[in-house]
């Protein structure tokens, strides 16, 4: 089973100065003008779901980088062996090679000129709890360097009256969605999925529903809500301390403020969270995309008035 193809075709790029999948298709075209490895493909390897099965693709790719290893253990090896064989073999720096494959993954996590969704957010939702039943309860989003194409590691956090609770995942960037899935290091206090609408420049705010199951009450009950998860200008340690559960009837223009976020129009914010947080009902919830356009709005001209800056 080859392992870490991903990240050692990050290192592959990083190696040889490929800044696009393109690049990377054209070296191996050099070494192979009939090779199968192509563009399309290398999209599902670098965000590792998928990896190559032909064994031509690991001898073109042996010969690209010039080693003196078989194709199988190329295919079966660690990226940190590779490391050691490609600093060794051509004389490369290995923590200047390390840095540039960790410069790879964050160019990987952009997704066009702009869009960068690295950084902190505040999550609004509705509590699951029978106990805090109708309150909003907030959480913390870290989103942190990529792992691959269109994949990011992610860190959710929650200071419930239980004690603080954090789960971490990856983001997954598909074309129509953005996806995480979080967890507990053991996998077994908690686990959470959240489908969100695909993000655009500036990514000032994310929106969608988060499914899982209540960790406060009698019973583990399948739960669903919708969220909201609003860009911070930087990390807002109270959400390390202050309580998750928000008081009820509560402005959340007031808690974003408190966070360190600009708040202009208090009252044009708590509306169209509320609008976007109540607005489903019945046994089947679909956001609205005039809701969530709605919101994305708002928080971008609030982002690019206040925040954001050339660098």
């Amino acid at each position: 089973m080859a392992r870490d193809i991903d990240r050692k075709l990050r290192l592959t790029a990083a190696f040889l100065g490929a800044i696009a999948r393109k690049d990377l298709a054209s070296a191996f075209r050099r070494v192979n003008s009939k090779t199968t490895f192509d563009v399309g493909r290398a999209d599902k390897w670098l965000q590792g779901r998928a990896q190559p099965r032909e064994p031509q693709i690991y001898e073109d790719w042996a010969k690209l980088l010039e080693i003196d290893r078989s194709p199988r253990w190329l295919a079966d090896c660690e990226v940190g062996e590779l490391l050691d064989v490609l600093s060794e073999r051509h004389g490369r720096d290995r923590v200047e090679l390390e840095r540039a494959l960790d410069g790879v993954g964050r160019s990987i996590g952009r997704r066009g000129p702009g869009l960068s969704l690295n950084g902190f957010f505040v999550c609004y939702s509705y509590a699951w709890s029978p106990y805090f039943r109708g309150q909003v309860v907030r959480g913390e989003l870290e989103i942190g360097s990529a792992m691959a194409a269109d994949r990011l590691r992610v860190t959710y956090s929650e200071m419930l009256p239980t004690g603080r609770i954090v789960l971490e995942g990856i983001m997954t960037i598909h074309k129509r969605a953005l996806r995480l899935e979080v967890g507990d290091e053991s996998g077994t206090v908690q686990f959470l999925n959240f489908c969100l609408f695909p993000p655009t420049p500036p990514a000032s705010v994310l929106g969608g529903l988060m499914v899982g199951t209540t960790l406060i009450g009698p019973d583990a009950q399948p739960s669903v809500t919708r969220v909201v998860i609003v860009r911070l200008p930087g990390q807002a340690k109270a959400l390390r301390t202050a309580p998750a559960y928000l008081p009820s009837q509560g402005s959340l223009a007031e808690d974003l403020q408190s966070l360190g976020m600009p708040v202009e129009n208090a009252s044009e914010i708590d509306e169209h969270l509320g609008a976007f947080l109540n607005g489903g009902g019945g046994v089947f919830d679909q956001v609205s995309a005039a809701s969530y356009r709605a919101l994305v709005e708002l928080f971008d001209r609030s982002w690019l008035t206040h925040t954001a800056s050339p660098s």
